[in-house]
């Protein structure tokens, strides 16, 4: 699970030209949006086509669960493990 916490760090920073911020600076467990790394509705949604193509899974958009799964990066690991092929 590590690992994969690693890759979507990098996917984070990848996708969303976040030149200034190292994989090291983003906490697993802190939030993506508002207070924590500071993402917007923007971000979120080059962040799930990135998700896709990297990892061939959907997050849908009106599922109630989505704030959820995107409330921190161990919280997108737990998705994607638990929703890949």
């Amino acid at each position: 699970m590590e690992q994969l916490h690693t890759e979507l760090k990098a996917l984070i920073i990848e996708s969303l030209n976040l030149e200034d911020i190292t994989v090291d600076d983003i906490d697993t467990d802190a939030p993506l949006f508002g207070d924590g790394l500071g993402l917007d509705s923007i971000d979120a949604l080059e962040l799930g086509l990135a998700i896709k193509k990297s990892y061939n899974i959907v997050i849908d958009a009106d599922d109630t669960k989505t704030r959820e799964h995107f409330a921190s990066v161990a919280n997108l690991a737990s998705y994607i493990s638990q929703n890949k092929a």
